[in-house]
């Protein structure tokens, strides 16, 4: 038969997964930890059976019939089996209820479950990040009545009750600038609001119900004069024919999710909050999906990584294992690195948003989580990209061939630095965040977590990179084009001192609670790659290129 080359194994992606189990241990009380064990565990069993699912059957697309047989209108997407189990999924454990119990760690559990579910969901974790924003919005907006009647079903634990909402907001005009928004509000002789008009990308239209930007009519130009509303999707099971869909995108990954361009021709709609100002009442769901996305790309991250490590101690090459290999040892090693850098940013911002919601963050805590929101988002979503695609460069040719499940690794990947925000546009808003408070808590959080480290080289790292880059930003105040060309690097370069404070302040834990060494080596060499990603700005040369 000759020789036949073993396939990857997944791990059980929490039990065997080290640094959520000492994020957990580490963060929550003995009670609550105890409380989430069983469906922690049940997610990574449903990880284990979706990846073997993955491997064993041909990937498959929604599919949209837009008329039936008689020739009416219907709309009726057919969605994979991973999305047909979603709703029994979420509301069995929790994925999405546990970020809104009232206690300080409730975004740490949430997240945690998202975490071991979103591969194994299809994406049907974007829905849920909207849905989970679209609860944190109408529970700022302080609208009662919208509060009453969405909320319990959008953190429903009960299948058959449970809605999903989706986030209509980008136009033909664009993502981030939507004051060219053209949808109508218009009010009927009744007094319902009605929307009119086209959304260019539409990602979870399979849902009951969503928050639209709209410009009620007579109203002015610009973003001010937007309002939010609050629309309902279905009728007695049946899509309202106000909602019209005319296609499914084509898009480069994230097949099983179906986004849609639609049409509204007079939905019924519900004002949020005053009839302007729409686009401030979103921010609220922004910085929650902004989270979303970070342990998302994060995820992935952890399963190419899985997966890479597995396949080393099983592939046989020049007589010895990939494992053995040195060059092949220090490229896993440079990997986890990185990874376990984006795992300590991304769910510190998950713990930080659960303390500011839950009024239990101090003030540099809440100023930080201005700031690391944009930041964790935008590293996390280019990282996920750089260690997908090396992840599959690690299985040589099978890593380019569909029916291994691997390339669809790196086509998702992709997503996490467009969804929410591009890097450059996160890259601005971190800058916004920078003129206030922000400096100042990053710094004392920074020498908060990096109180307790012994790596002196680490800890001297970090503090010489973060003063480089506020002596930068300080060198710029009044400069607006060149503190917006070096944006991205100041952005990037305050992430990694952040994630590199965080992996010290893990790894003094691990080695006093532990005994463990390996996140001290993670912190050695993420900081041996490099924190300061300050760009030279030479605007002559960039006129000159761009």
């Amino acid at each position: 038969m000759g020789f036949l080359q073993e396939a990857p194994q997944l791990a059980h992606p929490y039990r065997d997964d080290r640094l959520l189990v000492d994020l957990l241990d580490r963060v929550l009380p003995a009670g609550r930890r105890a409380a989430i064990d069983a469906d922690l565990d049940a997610l990574g069993d449903y990880a284990r059976l979706a990846w073997r699912r993955v491997c064993t059957t041909t990937r498959r697309k929604p599919v949209l019939t837009q008329w039936d047989a008689w020739g009416r209108r219907v709309d009726r997407i057919e969605l994979t089996p991973a999305w047909q189990e979603g709703p029994l999924l979420t509301t069995r454990h929790a994925v999405l209820a546990a970020g809104h119990e009232a206690h300080p760690e409730a975004r740490v559990e949430e997240f945690a479950r998202v975490y071991l579910y979103h591969l194994a969901s299809e994406f049907y974790t974007c829905p849920l990040a909207m849905t989970d924003g679209a609860a944190t919005a109408l529970k700022a907006s302080g609208n009662a009545t919208l509060i009453e009647r969405a909320l319990p079903h959008f953190l429903s634990r009960d299948p058959a009750n449970f809605w999903l909402s989706g986030q209509w907001m980008t136009e033909n005009a664009g993502g981030s600038d939507v004051g060219n928004t053209e949808t109508v509000a218009r009010r009927d002789v009744d007094g319902q609001w009605r929307l009119y008009g086209r959304k260019w990308f539409s990602s979870a239209v399979v849902g009951e119900a969503a928050l639209a930007l709209a410009r009620p009519e007579g109203a002015g130009v610009g973003p001010g004069a937007l309002a939010l509303f609050y629309v309902e999707t279905m009728d007695d099971g049946q899509r309202k024919p106000e909602l019209v869909i005319d296609r499914l995108k084509d898009k480069l990954g994230t097949h099983e999710l179906p986004t849609a361009e639609i049409h509204l021709e007079g939905l019924p709609a519900w004002p949020v909050g005053e009839l302007e100002h729409g686009v401030r009442q979103v921010a609220p769901m922004l910085n929650v999906t902004r989270s979303w996305n970070a342990i998302c790309a994060v995820a992935s991250m952890s399963r190419a990584l899985q997966l890479a490590r597995d396949y080393a101690r099983r592939r046989q090459a020049f007589g010895r294992t990939l494992a053995e290999q040195p060059l092949h040892a220090q490229t896993l090693a440079g990997m986890q690195a990185e990874f376990e850098a984006a795992f300590a940013l991304s769910f510190e911002v998950a713990h930080l948003l659960g303390r500011t919601e839950q009024h239990a963050a101090t003030p540099q805590e809440a100023a930080l989580l201005r700031l690391l929101t944009p930041l964790a988002k935008l590293w996390t979503g280019k990282l996920a990209i750089k260690l997908c695609s090396e992840a599959l460069e690690c299985f040589g040719g099978a890593g380019y061939i569909e029916d291994t499940g691997l390339p669809q690794l790196l086509r998702d990947a992709q997503v996490y630095a467009i969804w929410e925000g591009t890097t450059n546009v996160l890259s601005l808003d971190a800058l916004r965040a920078l003129a206030g408070k922000a400096p100042g808590a990053l710094r004392e959080c920074i020498g908060h977590w990096l109180a307790d480290s012994d790596d002196m080289h680490a800890t001297s790292a970090v503090q010489h990179t973060l003063d480089a880059a506020m002596r930068w930003l300080d060198a710029r105040g009044g400069q607006r084009d060149e503190l917006e060309a070096g944006a991205r690097g100041l952005a990037i370069t305050l992430a990694r001192c952040a994630a590199a404070a965080l992996l010290a302040r893990q790894a003094a834990w691990a080695r006093r609670q532990r005994g463990d060494q390996r996140p001290g080596a993670a912190l050695r060499r993420f900081v041996s790659h490099g924190l300061d990603r300050l760009d030279t700005l030479d605007a002559a040369d960039t006129a000159l290129l761009a």
